[in-house]
Protein backbone atom coordinates (compact mmCIF):
# COMPACT_ATOMS: atom_id res chain seq x y z
CA UNK A 1 0.00 0.00 0.00
CA UNK A 2 1.46 3.60 -0.85
CA UNK A 3 -0.24 6.62 1.16
CA UNK A 4 -1.33 9.75 -1.32
CA UNK A 5 -1.64 13.35 -0.24
CA UNK A 6 -5.38 14.63 -1.22
CA UNK A 7 -6.24 17.97 -1.15
CA UNK A 8 -9.43 19.31 -1.49
CA UNK A 9 -10.75 22.75 -1.84
CA UNK A 10 -13.74 23.77 -0.59
CA UNK A 11 -15.22 22.14 2.59
CA UNK A 12 -19.06 22.44 2.69
CA UNK A 13 -21.24 19.95 1.46
CA UNK A 14 -19.24 18.39 -1.26
CA UNK A 15 -16.15 18.84 0.31
CA UNK A 16 -17.19 16.87 3.23
CA UNK A 17 -18.85 14.35 0.86
CA UNK A 18 -15.54 13.96 -0.89
CA UNK A 19 -13.15 14.08 2.68
CA UNK A 20 -15.40 10.90 3.58
CA UNK A 21 -15.24 9.20 0.72
CA UNK A 22 -11.38 9.41 0.50
CA UNK A 23 -11.40 7.97 4.90
CA UNK A 24 -13.65 5.34 3.71
CA UNK A 25 -12.13 4.21 0.09
CA UNK A 26 -9.55 2.25 1.19
CA UNK A 27 -11.14 -0.04 3.48
CA UNK A 28 -14.16 -0.46 1.22
CA UNK A 29 -12.15 -1.03 -1.85
CA UNK A 30 -8.93 -2.33 -0.46
CA UNK A 31 -7.36 0.20 -2.95
CA UNK A 32 -3.23 0.17 -3.39
CA UNK A 33 -3.14 3.56 -3.04
CA UNK A 34 -4.39 4.92 0.74
CA UNK A 35 -5.46 8.40 0.85
CA UNK A 36 -4.18 11.20 3.23
CA UNK A 37 -6.16 13.98 4.30
CA UNK A 38 -3.32 16.81 3.67
CA UNK A 39 -4.86 19.93 3.22
CA UNK A 40 -7.95 21.65 3.14
CA UNK A 41 -8.44 25.32 1.50
CA UNK A 42 -11.32 27.57 2.04
CA UNK A 43 -12.27 31.22 1.49
CA UNK A 44 -10.63 32.05 4.82
CA UNK A 45 -8.36 30.76 7.49
CA UNK A 46 -10.73 30.37 10.18
CA UNK A 47 -13.50 28.09 7.99
CA UNK A 48 -10.88 26.27 6.49
CA UNK A 49 -9.42 25.56 10.35
CA UNK A 50 -12.93 24.51 11.08
CA UNK A 51 -12.88 21.82 8.14
CA UNK A 52 -9.99 20.67 8.64
CA UNK A 53 -10.90 19.34 12.46
CA UNK A 54 -14.14 18.48 11.52
CA UNK A 55 -13.32 16.40 8.67
CA UNK A 56 -9.82 15.04 9.68
CA UNK A 57 -7.04 17.06 7.64
CA UNK A 58 -3.82 17.35 8.99
CA UNK A 59 -3.38 21.30 7.78
CA UNK A 60 -5.82 23.88 6.10
CA UNK A 61 -5.43 27.60 4.66
CA UNK A 62 -7.25 30.29 3.41
CA UNK A 63 -5.41 30.58 -0.20
CA UNK A 64 -6.31 27.33 -2.36
CA UNK A 65 -3.01 28.39 -3.66
CA UNK A 66 -1.19 27.30 -0.97
CA UNK A 67 -2.74 23.99 -1.12
CA UNK A 68 -1.89 23.16 -4.91
CA UNK A 69 1.57 24.31 -4.49
CA UNK A 70 2.37 22.44 -1.62
CA UNK A 71 4.52 19.21 -2.26
CA UNK A 72 2.62 17.04 0.22
CA UNK A 73 -0.75 17.44 -2.02
CA UNK A 74 -0.16 14.57 -4.65
CA UNK A 75 -3.70 14.83 -6.03
CA UNK A 76 -6.39 17.68 -5.98
CA UNK A 77 -9.90 17.43 -5.62
CA UNK A 78 -12.07 20.76 -6.66
CA UNK A 79 -15.10 20.96 -5.25
CA UNK A 80 -15.52 24.92 -4.53
CA UNK A 81 -17.68 27.53 -6.22
CA UNK A 82 -17.51 26.74 -10.39
CA UNK A 83 -15.78 30.31 -10.97
CA UNK A 84 -12.35 28.97 -9.74
CA UNK A 85 -12.60 25.85 -11.46
CA UNK A 86 -10.46 26.82 -14.72
CA UNK A 87 -7.81 28.62 -12.34
CA UNK A 88 -7.75 25.82 -10.10
CA UNK A 89 -6.95 23.23 -12.52
CA UNK A 90 -4.38 25.19 -14.42
CA UNK A 91 -2.33 25.44 -11.58
CA UNK A 92 -2.73 21.51 -10.15
CA UNK A 93 -1.92 20.47 -14.29
CA UNK A 94 1.16 22.92 -14.27
CA UNK A 95 2.44 20.95 -11.64
CA UNK A 96 1.57 17.73 -12.94
CA UNK A 97 -0.95 16.62 -10.16
CA UNK A 98 -4.26 14.61 -11.03
CA UNK A 99 -7.39 16.50 -10.75
CA UNK A 100 -10.80 15.46 -9.52
CA UNK A 101 -13.50 18.36 -10.43
CA UNK A 102 -16.88 18.76 -9.06
CA UNK A 103 -19.59 19.65 -12.12
CA UNK A 104 -19.84 21.68 -14.21
CA UNK A 105 -16.03 22.04 -15.18
CA UNK A 106 -16.03 25.62 -16.03
CA UNK A 107 -18.32 28.72 -16.58
CA UNK A 108 -18.91 28.23 -20.02
CA UNK A 109 -17.82 25.52 -23.05
CA UNK A 110 -15.28 28.02 -23.60
CA UNK A 111 -13.60 27.14 -20.04
CA UNK A 112 -14.30 23.48 -20.10
CA UNK A 113 -12.43 23.39 -23.50
CA UNK A 114 -9.21 24.76 -21.40
CA UNK A 115 -9.53 22.80 -18.75
CA UNK A 116 -9.78 19.72 -20.85
CA UNK A 117 -6.54 21.14 -23.19
CA UNK A 118 -4.97 21.52 -20.08
CA UNK A 119 -5.41 18.23 -18.81
CA UNK A 120 -4.12 16.29 -22.10
CA UNK A 121 -1.49 18.32 -21.97
CA UNK A 122 -0.59 17.31 -18.36
CA UNK A 123 -1.04 13.61 -19.06
CA UNK A 124 -2.39 12.94 -15.63
CA UNK A 125 -5.50 11.43 -13.93
CA UNK A 126 -8.44 14.32 -14.32
CA UNK A 127 -12.25 13.34 -13.89
CA UNK A 128 -15.71 15.09 -13.45
CA UNK A 129 -17.46 13.95 -10.67
CA UNK A 130 -20.48 12.55 -11.89
CA UNK A 131 -21.86 10.67 -9.14
CA UNK A 132 -24.87 9.51 -10.31
CA UNK A 133 -24.06 7.53 -12.61
CA UNK A 134 -22.26 5.00 -10.36
CA UNK A 135 -24.95 3.61 -8.93
CA UNK A 136 -24.97 0.24 -9.19
CA UNK A 137 -28.02 0.25 -10.90
CA UNK A 138 -26.78 2.47 -13.56
CA UNK A 139 -23.72 0.71 -13.87
CA UNK A 140 -25.83 -2.61 -14.67
CA UNK A 141 -28.43 -0.64 -17.10
CA UNK A 142 -25.02 0.45 -19.09
CA UNK A 143 -23.90 -3.18 -19.29
CA UNK A 144 -27.65 -4.83 -20.34
CA UNK A 145 -27.27 -1.83 -22.99
CA UNK A 146 -23.90 -2.29 -24.16
CA UNK A 147 -25.01 -6.47 -24.02
CA UNK A 148 -27.67 -5.55 -26.58
CA UNK A 149 -30.38 -6.54 -24.32
CA UNK A 150 -32.81 -4.15 -25.24
CA UNK A 151 -31.94 -4.51 -29.33
CA UNK A 152 -32.22 -1.51 -31.07
CA UNK A 153 -32.96 1.22 -28.54
CA UNK A 154 -35.59 4.20 -30.19
CA UNK A 155 -36.28 6.16 -27.36
CA UNK A 156 -34.89 7.72 -23.88
CA UNK A 157 -36.90 9.93 -21.70
CA UNK A 158 -34.87 11.45 -18.79
CA UNK A 159 -35.07 13.51 -15.89
CA UNK A 160 -33.59 15.26 -13.00
CA UNK A 161 -36.56 16.95 -10.93
CA UNK A 162 -36.15 18.27 -7.48
CA UNK A 163 -38.27 20.67 -5.67
CA UNK A 164 -35.68 23.02 -3.47
CA UNK A 165 -36.73 25.81 -4.57
CA UNK A 166 -40.90 25.11 -5.44
CA UNK A 167 -41.69 27.82 -2.72
CA UNK A 168 -40.96 31.57 -4.01
CA UNK A 169 -41.13 32.75 -0.27
CA UNK A 170 -38.46 30.25 0.63
CA UNK A 171 -35.12 29.98 -1.19
CA UNK A 172 -31.24 30.37 -1.41
CA UNK A 173 -30.98 34.13 -2.56
CA UNK A 174 -27.67 32.89 -4.22
CA UNK A 175 -29.42 30.63 -6.49
CA UNK A 176 -31.59 33.78 -8.22
CA UNK A 177 -28.75 34.51 -10.32
CA UNK A 178 -25.95 33.76 -12.63
CA UNK A 179 -25.87 31.16 -14.99
CA UNK A 180 -24.00 28.35 -13.29
CA UNK A 181 -26.97 28.26 -10.13
CA UNK A 182 -29.53 27.60 -12.58
CA UNK A 183 -31.46 24.61 -13.37
CA UNK A 184 -29.25 24.21 -16.49
CA UNK A 185 -25.89 25.44 -14.81
CA UNK A 186 -26.78 22.83 -11.88
CA UNK A 187 -29.35 20.11 -12.35
CA UNK A 188 -29.06 19.44 -16.00
CA UNK A 189 -25.82 18.43 -16.59
CA UNK A 190 -26.47 15.53 -14.45
CA UNK A 191 -29.15 14.38 -16.14
CA UNK A 192 -27.23 15.23 -19.69
CA UNK A 193 -24.24 13.17 -18.56
CA UNK A 194 -26.58 10.09 -17.79
CA UNK A 195 -28.30 10.48 -21.15
CA UNK A 196 -24.96 10.73 -22.83
CA UNK A 197 -23.63 7.59 -21.01
CA UNK A 198 -26.55 5.57 -21.32
CA UNK A 199 -27.49 6.60 -25.23
CA UNK A 200 -23.93 8.15 -26.42
CA UNK A 201 -23.44 11.07 -28.00
CA UNK A 202 -26.01 14.08 -28.67
CA UNK A 203 -26.25 15.42 -32.09
CA UNK A 204 -28.86 18.06 -31.55
CA UNK A 205 -31.37 19.97 -29.23
CA UNK A 206 -34.15 21.74 -29.66
CA UNK A 207 -35.00 23.03 -25.96
CA UNK A 208 -36.99 25.64 -23.98
CA UNK A 209 -35.63 27.08 -20.66
CA UNK A 210 -38.19 28.81 -18.22
CA UNK A 211 -38.20 30.69 -14.87
CA UNK A 212 -41.31 29.86 -13.43
CA UNK A 213 -40.73 32.47 -10.58
CA UNK A 214 -39.23 35.81 -11.63
CA UNK A 215 -39.19 37.29 -8.52
CA UNK A 216 -38.54 35.67 -4.97
CA UNK A 217 -38.58 38.05 -2.18
CA UNK A 218 -36.60 41.18 -2.70
CA UNK A 219 -34.80 39.44 -5.41
CA UNK A 220 -35.19 39.48 -9.54
CA UNK A 221 -34.56 36.00 -10.90
CA UNK A 222 -32.17 35.99 -13.50
CA UNK A 223 -31.55 32.25 -14.20
CA UNK A 224 -33.92 29.23 -14.96
CA UNK A 225 -35.80 27.24 -12.68
CA UNK A 226 -36.51 24.32 -15.72
CA UNK A 227 -36.44 23.26 -18.70
CA UNK A 228 -37.15 20.63 -21.48
CA UNK A 229 -35.13 19.59 -24.44
CA UNK A 230 -35.92 17.18 -27.18
CA UNK A 231 -32.54 15.28 -28.59
CA UNK A 232 -31.44 13.23 -31.61
CA UNK A 233 -28.58 11.10 -30.65
CA UNK A 234 -25.50 10.29 -33.28
CA UNK A 235 -26.98 6.77 -33.07
CA UNK A 236 -30.46 7.76 -34.41
CA UNK A 237 -32.65 7.73 -31.46
CA UNK A 238 -34.74 10.02 -29.88
CA UNK A 239 -35.11 11.37 -26.54
CA UNK A 240 -36.45 14.26 -24.25
CA UNK A 241 -34.49 15.92 -21.19
CA UNK A 242 -36.29 17.75 -18.23
CA UNK A 243 -34.83 19.51 -15.22
CA UNK A 244 -36.54 21.53 -13.03
CA UNK A 245 -35.67 22.72 -9.17
CA UNK A 246 -39.11 23.54 -8.95
CA UNK A 247 -41.03 19.89 -9.33
CA UNK A 248 -43.48 20.04 -6.30
CA UNK A 249 -42.75 16.71 -4.29
CA UNK A 250 -39.96 15.28 -5.86
CA UNK A 251 -36.60 15.00 -4.09
CA UNK A 252 -34.13 13.27 -5.62
CA UNK A 253 -36.01 12.78 -9.32
CA UNK A 254 -33.24 11.76 -11.40
CA UNK A 255 -35.11 8.99 -13.72
CA UNK A 256 -34.74 7.40 -17.22
CA UNK A 257 -36.73 5.31 -18.98
CA UNK A 258 -35.09 3.50 -22.29
CA UNK A 259 -37.32 2.05 -24.93
CA UNK A 260 -35.96 -0.96 -27.57
CA UNK A 261 -37.22 -3.05 -29.89
CA UNK A 262 -35.82 -6.10 -27.77
CA UNK A 263 -36.77 -4.84 -23.88
CA UNK A 264 -37.12 -1.35 -22.32
CA UNK A 265 -35.41 -0.51 -18.40
CA UNK A 266 -36.77 2.37 -16.47
CA UNK A 267 -35.03 3.80 -13.09
CA UNK A 268 -35.40 6.39 -10.46
CA UNK A 269 -32.88 7.85 -8.04
CA UNK A 270 -35.31 7.84 -5.12
CA UNK A 271 -35.16 4.35 -5.54
CA UNK A 272 -31.76 3.60 -6.14
CA UNK A 273 -31.41 0.11 -5.24
CA UNK A 274 -33.73 -1.06 -8.16
CA UNK A 275 -33.81 -1.36 -11.79
CA UNK A 276 -36.64 -2.17 -13.65
CA UNK A 277 -36.28 -4.73 -16.84
CA UNK A 278 -39.38 -5.57 -19.37
CA UNK A 279 -37.88 -8.42 -21.80
CA UNK A 280 -39.93 -8.51 -25.16
CA UNK A 281 -39.09 -12.30 -25.25
CA UNK A 282 -41.29 -13.29 -22.24
CA UNK A 283 -44.14 -15.58 -22.44
CA UNK A 284 -47.83 -12.78 -23.03
CA UNK A 285 -49.04 -14.01 -20.17
CA UNK A 286 -46.50 -13.13 -17.98
CA UNK A 287 -45.04 -10.28 -19.45
CA UNK A 288 -44.40 -7.07 -17.52
CA UNK A 289 -41.74 -4.86 -15.84
CA UNK A 290 -39.53 -7.03 -13.62
CA UNK A 291 -37.49 -5.33 -10.78
CA UNK A 292 -33.82 -6.14 -10.10
CA UNK A 293 -32.77 -5.33 -6.36
CA UNK A 294 -29.16 -4.66 -6.69
CA UNK A 295 -26.59 -7.30 -5.00
CA UNK A 296 -23.38 -8.53 -5.26
CA UNK A 297 -23.67 -9.55 -8.49
CA UNK A 298 -24.06 -5.69 -10.15
CA UNK A 299 -21.02 -3.69 -10.31
CA UNK A 300 -19.09 -2.19 -7.67
CA UNK A 301 -22.12 -3.17 -4.83
CA UNK A 302 -20.12 -5.82 -3.31
CA UNK A 303 -17.61 -4.43 -1.29
CA UNK A 304 -20.41 -2.58 0.65
CA UNK A 305 -22.54 -5.56 1.62
CA UNK A 306 -22.23 -9.47 1.01
CA UNK A 307 -25.86 -9.42 1.17
CA UNK A 308 -28.42 -8.39 -1.98
CA UNK A 309 -30.94 -6.07 -1.23
CA UNK A 310 -29.30 -4.13 1.88
CA UNK A 311 -28.23 -1.56 -1.08
CA UNK A 312 -26.01 1.43 -1.18
CA UNK A 313 -26.44 5.27 -1.06
CA UNK A 314 -25.43 8.60 -2.09
CA UNK A 315 -22.06 8.90 -0.02
CA UNK A 316 -21.33 4.97 -1.66
CA UNK A 317 -21.51 7.30 -5.08
CA UNK A 318 -18.85 9.40 -3.92
CA UNK A 319 -16.94 6.82 -2.46
CA UNK A 320 -17.05 4.70 -5.53
CA UNK A 321 -15.80 8.05 -7.45
CA UNK A 322 -12.93 7.92 -5.67
CA UNK A 323 -12.14 4.51 -5.81
CA UNK A 324 -12.40 5.07 -9.97
CA UNK A 325 -10.16 8.22 -9.32
CA UNK A 326 -7.41 6.58 -7.13
CA UNK A 327 -7.04 3.93 -9.90
CA UNK A 328 -6.73 6.15 -12.64
CA UNK A 329 -3.83 7.88 -11.13
CA UNK A 330 -2.33 4.68 -9.89
CA UNK A 331 -2.79 2.97 -13.29
CA UNK A 332 -2.41 5.94 -15.94
CA UNK A 333 -6.01 4.51 -17.79
CA UNK A 334 -8.45 7.07 -18.36
CA UNK A 335 -11.73 5.96 -16.72
CA UNK A 336 -14.61 7.63 -17.46
CA UNK A 337 -15.83 10.43 -16.85
CA UNK A 338 -12.68 12.60 -17.56
CA UNK A 339 -12.54 16.21 -18.45
CA UNK A 340 -13.36 14.93 -21.88
CA UNK A 341 -17.04 14.07 -20.91
CA UNK A 342 -17.00 17.25 -18.81
CA UNK A 343 -16.76 19.41 -22.17
CA UNK A 344 -19.16 17.29 -23.89
CA UNK A 345 -21.68 18.09 -21.22
CA UNK A 346 -21.06 21.86 -21.55
CA UNK A 347 -21.15 22.00 -24.80
CA UNK A 348 -24.82 20.45 -24.76
CA UNK A 349 -25.67 23.24 -22.06
CA UNK A 350 -24.38 25.32 -24.72
CA UNK A 351 -26.65 23.88 -27.61
CA UNK A 352 -29.46 24.07 -25.31
CA UNK A 353 -29.12 27.63 -24.12
CA UNK A 354 -28.64 28.59 -27.84
CA UNK A 355 -31.72 26.59 -28.83
CA UNK A 356 -34.01 28.61 -26.70
CA UNK A 357 -32.95 31.84 -27.87
CA UNK A 358 -33.12 31.13 -31.31
CA UNK A 359 -36.39 28.37 -30.99
CA UNK A 360 -34.29 25.69 -33.43
CA UNK A 361 -32.81 22.86 -33.77
CA UNK A 362 -28.98 22.84 -32.85
CA UNK A 363 -26.65 20.80 -33.03
CA UNK A 364 -23.86 20.31 -30.52
CA UNK A 365 -20.90 20.29 -32.87
CA UNK A 366 -20.84 23.75 -33.12
CA UNK A 367 -20.39 24.47 -29.59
Amino acid sequence: MTEIGIGIIGGGYMGKAHAAAMVAVGTVFETTLRPRLEMVAATSDDSAARYRDAYGFARSTGDWRVLVADPKVEAVIIASVQSTHLDIAKAAFALGKPVMCEKPMGLTEAEAQQMTDLAKAAGVANMVAYNYIRTPASQMARKMIAAGDLGRIHYIRAEHVEDFQNDPATFAAWRCEGDANGTLGDLAPHIINAARALMGPIASVNAVIETVYDERGPYTVTNDDQLQAMVRFEGGAMGHLFASRVATGRKMGYAYEITGDKGAIRFDQEDQNSLWYFDNADPKDRAGFRRILTGPEHPDYLPFCQGPGHGTGYQDQIIIEAKDFLKAIETGEAIYPTFREGLEVQRTVAAIRASNKTQSWQNVSDF
